[in-house]
């Protein structure tokens, strides 16, 4: 009897009215968050938690690529910081130098690290594990030098059209529908919602299946008659778009853009958020930028110095490490479910005693 006959008699049968419910749940739970996170989050918080949030929304698309890669095919980047700096450059640039809609922008950026991420990818195809890891931070550091050195483009003449003289230094625009703050925040919101559908649908289709062959082994995933080559790249290519949108967002974000906002240090960062998150899920990346961009936001304006993140975050990857795997996004419904259980089974044994009792 195979696995398939075992699981149908193991488990009961549903109807198709409780096989509907349960399709449909979910998709109207993740519609209902989206859209209190929408119309009613903005309107609750004050500006500095709303450009947090917008921090949030931008980096959850940085940690969701990182995570592509990492969870899905197993392969360890510590370029991603880079990357999402190159996608910045090249939005400042179009947003200054032409009048293309903001979208337009988003995607020219995506495409350009796409690129950029294609060529980083080729290394992949002879190295894995730590040797890829230091290409990868190798080729951030020279990104870092490069963009240190030319500058972030903010409004002058030229090809880099940087402006030494800093009292003349227009703001990078946002799109019209999106001016304020609240209003893009919400623009990168259905940023990030798009990008993670596009994530999805690659999840749960062929190249998902196929990255999950490489990851529990590539020489199986040949054998099987899987283009390896084709579906790293592809992975890589994947990861440097989304992360190139996600820089874009952050050009008209934060409207004033430096090279020392990419320390190359950020990419290990990332990584270590994007573990305690959990990269085996989509829903991970969401909590590793709460981690990076909101935990931060919260420790300053409580008066606590966010430097100690870096030892707290130390001790959340060694534990991810150690006790939990498939990190927080996995790990704490679980714990919740025990405390529950535990404390209902308390309920229920003092009940039991208070009956017993005269």
């Amino acid at each position: 009897m195979d696995a398939a006959s075992l699981e149908g008699t193991a488990r009961p049968s549903l109807s198709p009215r409780g096989l509907d419910a349960r399709t449909f749940v979910r998709p109207a739970v993740i519609v209902a968050l989206l859209a209190f996170v929408l119309f009613a989050l903005p309107a609750l918080l004050s500006l500095y938690y709303v450009d947090a949030l917008t921090q949030v929304a931008i980096y959850a698309i940085v940690a969701l690529g990182l995570g592509l890669l990492a969870g899905r095919v197993g392969l360890v980047s510590l370029g991603q910081a880079a990357v999402l700096a190159l996608g910045a450059w090249v939005a400042a640039r179009l947003l200054f130098a032409t009048a293309l809609p903001f979208p337009i922008v988003l995607l020219l950026a995506g495409l350009v690290t796409m690129a950029l991420g294609t060529v980083v990818g080729l290394p992949a195809l002879r190295l894995s594990g730590l040797y890829l890891a230091l290409i990868t931070l190798m080729l951030a550091g020279a990104i870092t030098v490069v963009l240190a050195t030319t500058n972030f483009p903010n409004g002058g003449h030229g090809f880099l059209g940087y402006n030494s003289n800093a009292l003349h230094t227009p703001a990078m625009r946002r799109p019209t529908i999106a001016s304020s703050d609240p209003a893009f925040f919400r623009y990168s919101v259905i940023v990030g919602a798009l990008m993670f559908l596009l994530a999805l649908v690659h999840v749960r289709t062929r190249p998902g299946r196929a990255w999950a062959a490489i990851r529990q082994s590539e020489a199986a995933a040949r054998a099987a008659g899987i283009n390896t080559t084709l579906y790293k790249l592809w992975a890589f290519a994947l990861a440097s778009f989304v992360t190139g949108v996600a820089g874009g967002l952050l050009a008209g974000s934060s409207r004033y853009l430096y090279s020392i906002d990419f320390p190359t240090q950020a990419s290990i960062t990332l990584l270590a958020v994007v573990l305690m998150g959990g990269i085996f899920s989509l829903w991970g990346a969401i909590v590793a930028a709460l981690l990076l961009q909101l935990l931060p936001a919260l420790l300053n304006s409580w008066g606590v110095s966010p430097d100690w993140l870096t030892i707290l975050f130390g001790i959340g990857v060694l534990q991810v490490l150690t006790t939990a795997p498939a990190g927080l996004v996995d790990q704490v419904p679980k714990d919740l479910a025990r405390v529950g259980r535990l404390l209902s089974g308390v309920a229920r044994r003092r009940a039991r005693t208070g009956e017993s009792t005269p």
